[in-house]
């Protein structure tokens, strides 16, 4: 980065910066410019087979269907209405 382009965003940021300043923060940019140019060269493509996360079919269990709780007992502790859960207003 050059003076002119920090004089130029400066502008635009309606920023004014002493001398030494200016030079402090063209130091600071440039090496967050150097950074980015460095994070540039990694390769961030996503590959699904390297992260090892993939579930095999063969490593599910079987779908079995099974009784589920009785509507009775999970309405238990609440004031059902109709076989609903109510549920009390929390905003006027």
């Amino acid at each position: 980065m050059d003076i002119a382009t920090l004089d130029h965003i400066c502008r635009l940021s309606k920023l004014n910066f002493t001398e030494e300043e200016q030079q402090k923060a063209l130091a600071e940019m440039s090496d967050i410019i150097a950074l980015m140019d460095t994070i540039k060269e990694y390769d961030i493509t996503y590959d699904d087979t390297k992260d090892h996360n993939e579930i095999r079919y063969a490593d599910l269990r079987e779908d079995i269907p099974a009784p589920s709780f009785p509507t009775e007992k999970l309405q238990q502790n609440t004031s059902p209405r109709d076989n609903c859960y109510v549920v009390p207003k929390m905003m006027e």
